[in-house]
């Protein structure tokens, strides 16, 4: 627990460190014990202006929230453990520490964790470094409705995953990225508002989720063409795998090998198709493709769920909602919460 006494017991060979007076580091770098022990430090002021119980329980939460993030440090950025000396990362800690003091929230404090250790990965004072301390002082005031809905909205409007060549491999993407969140989506909207409020966002032009997953992965949402289209049409390619396949949608016809125009247009760049032969696979694709409401009859049927999601989205202002760093960082942080790995945020904001 945390409290007033800042007597230590310091082994052989250890070296005594308290908040309130000079703190010396003798050696280059630091040991786990010795950042949880400055990490504990850092929150202990703070609580003095607590009483009785309040401050049993948060004391408790800080231990807690710290001990979480000295491990996560462990495993994920040992180097990490060094930034315990860094003012800037003591202050994003003390927010981290405060914030789970006052609500406990489980959830909000794995995301504040994951957030932190992103931040411990900064060692410049980068655009990056500045958007992660600022998503770690905005998460909190966010419900976890709000937080699920820059999840979802950074993951269809920002993000593209190639390797969903097919419905199975689809399905299982939105288990993974989608599912955790399709249930908490917030429908009012002084949600939206407040995320505005917060400066995560601002309402401005988008379109229905149908039309973003048509043209993301328009492959995967073909009704397919007969096998004497590529004669009449003159094609060369002819059955060759790398630009035809079996559809997915109809087996008993044939579609484009590609998931979207682009992929057609880097195969016949990286092939040396001719002008010709790559404009009429480009038109076999558009003129294959579902509508927007078969895609997203289609999308309803691989995974029943998402039918939440479509209503949230078509009903609300999530599809005109345009993230800024600070939305971005915390819906990515969000998504990497429930899915254990995703692509690092550099990708996004550098």
């Amino acid at each position: 627990m945390l409290n007033k006494n800042q007597d230590q017991t310091v082994a052989s060979g250890g070296a005594a460190i308290q908040a309130a007076g000079d703190v010396t580091i003798v050696n280059t770098g630091i040991s786990t014990a010795e950042a949880r022990a400055i990490a504990l430090d850092v929150a202990k002021a703070t609580f003095y202006e607590l009483s009785g119980l309040a401050r049993d329980i948060a004391s408790s939460r800080v231990e807690e929230i710290t001990n979480r993030v000295i491990e996560k440090l462990e495993k994920e950025n040992p180097s990490g453990l060094q930034k315990a000396k860094d003012p800037d990362f003591q202050y994003s800690l003390l927010t981290v520490q405060k914030e789970f003091a006052r609500t406990g929230d489980t959830d909000l404090g794995d995301l504040l964790v994951d957030l932190l250790v992103d931040r411990s990965k900064q060692d410049q004072r980068t655009i990056l470094q500045i958007v992660l301390n600022e998503s770690l002082a905005t998460a909190p005031k966010l419900t976890d409705g709000q937080l699920s809905a820059l999840a979802l909205i950074f993951l269809f409007r920002y993000t593209q995953n190639y390797q969903v060549g097919n419905h199975k491999l689809f399905g299982e993407y939105l288990d993974k990225h989608v599912f955790p969140h399709s249930a908490r989506l917030p429908k009012s909207a002084a949600s939206y508002q407040h995320l505005e409020f917060a400066g995560c966002g601002t309402a401005l032009v988008g379109g229905p989720l149908e039309e973003t997953l048509g043209k993301r992965y328009g492959g995967l949402f073909l009704k397919g063409f007969e096998k004497a289209e590529l004669t009449s049409r003159g094609i060369s390619v002819g059955l060759d795998s790398r630009f035809v396949i079996p559809c997915l949608t109809d087996p008993s016809k044939l579609q484009n090998n590609a998931m979207n125009r682009q992929t057609i247009e880097k195969q016949i760049e990286e092939k040396q198709l001719s002008a010709d032969d790559g404009a009429k696979l480009l038109t076999l694709f558009d003129e294959s493709k579902l509508n927007d409401i078969q895609v997203k009859e289609k999308v309803i049927q691989i995974r029943p769920f998402m039918k939440e999601v479509f209503d949230a989205w078509v009903n609300t202002p999530m599809q005109s909602f345009t993230l800024t760093s600070v939305g971005i960082a915390i819906g990515h942080a969000n998504i990497k919460r429930f899915a254990r790995e995703f692509t690092e945020l550099e990708v996004w904001i550098n």
